[in-house]
């Protein structure tokens, strides 16, 4: 099931104290980035973080689920109607987040 573009800008209106919030449509689901970073993505209308140890702490109740089959498990947000703890969970996690690698060119 692919997730919805209402949902995915219901989670962008929730962040509005963060700058450099973009995404990507990828096979029906949406990858969120923080900065440049990834920081989880929309799946099935739900969103779920990488579970870095950061993130782990600021959930510590959080769910493990799988985005899609043969992926690895990421932490699913529950509280996707409070801003600030959305905000705090982002701020938390962006220095563990792996930095992207350069585009190889061809």
């Amino acid at each position: 099931m692919a997730s919805s573009k209402e949902y995915l800008d219901f989670i962008l209106e929730q962040l509005p104290d963060l700058e450099e919030i973009t995404y990507r449509a990828m096979m029906g689901e949406y990858i969120i980035y923080y900065r440049g970073k990834i920081v989880g993505g929309i799946y099935d209308d739900r969103f779920l973080v990488k579970p870095v140890k950061s993130a782990i702490e600021y959930m510590p109740n959080a769910k493990y689920e799988l985005p899609y089959d043969g992926a690895k498990e990421m932490l699913l947000v529950d509280d996707v109607d409070n801003k600030e703890f959305l905000t705090g969970l982002f701020n938390s996690m962006y220095d563990e987040l792996p930095t992207p690698k350069p585009k190889k060119k061809k």
